[in-house]
């Protein structure tokens, strides 16, 4: 079969012929993968750079998690992979996938889940967001922000506040649901500032971060009391594009009702897990097959993997390769 296969942590995967996979047991079934989304987490593990990386084989492995694909009774379904989904077939767990709508593509299906679980699982299971509360979203210019406000305002979320640098998304970002935006390219003193008048004006009750680095530490000093009561404020981290780590004023967490934690692989649990699978996934998929979620998306084909893999894309689009 053909596959994008990487030999070397930080090289490019190539696209090659490589063995086709053979299930082990019967809870394992091969599939006909139609498309697979490439997103920073797939990324961040075939460089080794994520902390779930995998050892590299000597033979090399086939890149990406999951998939769109078809069993072969004909049901299409979304799946993560047993094995590695940037393929002509992939090995899936029986009891683990989710069929789709007619109505949804699989290039839209596929480029969804990472995005979804990244703000839905936050949002749902480290945040317990209610209908009426305020949501700040620290950078939201890119595809999975965009996604995390369109399910933010579907849970009911009353005002949504975005961090973003890249100013041509703004128009885009309000379409979508947002309702202010703090450009992250001005000083740090207008920001902070700018974020202590939204705070005390509408209180923040949620913070989903994709950024972290020097633009979370300016929202966690904006937030900073003065030793009278606080709004209590769940803050989750998703991701770190700005950065690994943070300082932190201990004085912060003394001041303010403070709910600090994380959302990602290793951190839910097995409920959630299938929570994601048997409600999560398939309610954002039929939303998005009846145009209530928009998804942006640029496609191309697995022979041009090399250069889809380090392509970079502008305006929050999400590449998908079709197979």
């Amino acid at each position: 079969m053909k596959a994008a296969v990487v030999y070397k942590k930080g090289e490019l995967p190539k696209y090659v012929e490589f063995a086709t996979p053979i299930p082990q047991n019967e809870n394992e079934l091969l599939v006909s993968v139609k498309a697979v989304a490439i997103t920073n987490l797939d990324k961040g593990k075939a460089s080794g750079k994520h902390y779930s990386s995998e050892k590299i084989s000597k033979n090399g492995f086939v890149v990406s998690s999951d998939c769109v694909g078809i069993l072969e009774n004909g049901t299409r379904v979304y799946a993560r992979g047993i094995t590695g989904t940037m393929a002509e077939k992939t090995i899936i767990d029986k009891n683990i996938f989710v069929p789709l709508p007619e109505q949804i593509s699989d290039s839209v299906a596929v480029a969804m889940p990472n995005a979804v679980a990244g703000s839905a699982m936050a949002l749902k299971f480290r945040a317990q967001i209610k209908a009426g509360e305020t949501v700040l979203i620290n950078g939201g210019a890119g595809f999975t922000g965009q996604m995390a406000i369109q399910i933010a305002k579907h849970y009911g979320a009353k005002k949504i506040i975005v961090t973003a640098r890249n100013e041509k998304t703004f128009p885009k970002l309000l379409e979508l649901g947002a309702d202010e935006i703090i450009s992250l390219k001005q000083d740090d003193e207008k920001i902070i500032k700018q974020i202590k008048e939204i705070h005390s004006n509408t209180p923040i009750d949620i913070i989903l971060d994709y950024l972290w680095g020097h633009s979370a530490e300016m929202i966690l000093m904006s937030l900073k009391g003065n030793g009278s009561f606080s709004n209590k404020v769940r803050y989750v981290n998703i991701g770190g594009m700005s950065g690994d780590t943070i300082q932190l004023s201990a004085g912060i967490l003394r001041s303010v009702d403070l709910q600090l934690s994380g959302s990602g692989l290793g951190s839910w649990t097995k409920d959630e897990v299938k929570l994601l699978f048997s409600e999560i996934l398939p309610e954002m998929f039929l939303l998005a097959a009846q145009n209530k979620l928009k998804v942006n998306i640029e496609t191309g084909n697995l022979i041009d993997i090399e250069e889809m893999w380090a392509k970079e894309v502008s305006d929050g689009k999400r590449l998908v390769v079709v197979i």
